[in-house]
């Protein structure tokens, strides 16, 4: 499992950590956390108890079931604002993730140690950084060409 800390003025991957994967463990926040966004799979994190005396706001998406039966009135709609916030966020985070997987056809991991994947998925997101930077480049090239 691979997680990495997000800059909200840059999409591209910071430092990642390879940490195993089972079980799954909060362990990947390092505590200087004030912030931390979650899919619907981390809905009640904020109840467990290595996090009550955590000063990390959680901001944990909606089961898809309860989006859809959020009420047609002011407050649903707002609702459904917020929900719609935290889904533009994760898509700037998974985006590096999408590269990978995707340019890089990185569908499956293979059982060939941690220190292995940990290098190979280490150079691909170098890459997938690389790739995200030629694109601003290339739009602020196409900018002042004109």
């Amino acid at each position: 499992m691979f997680t990495r800390p997000w800059n909200r003025n840059s999409s591209e991957a910071y430092p990642l950590h390879a940490i195993q994967a089972d079980p799954p463990s909060l362990a990947l926040l390092h505590g200087e956390e004030t912030t931390v966004l979650g899919d619907a799979g981390y809905q009640g994190v904020e109840k467990r108890e290595e996090n009550q005396d955590s000063d990390v706001t959680w901001h944990v998406a909606l089961r898809p079931g309860k989006r859809r039966a959020l009420p047609d009135s002011e407050s649903g709609r707002l609702r459904e604002r917020a929900e719609q916030l935290k889904d533009s966020i994760r898509a700037k985070v998974e985006h590096p993730f999408h590269i990978v997987k995707n340019v890089f056809a990185l569908k499956k991991a293979r059982y060939r140690g941690l220190a292995k994947n940990a290098a190979q998925l280490f150079t691909l997101f170098g890459l997938a950084n690389l790739l995200i930077a030629k694109r601003r480049l290339f739009a602020l090239h196409a900018q002042g060409a004109s």
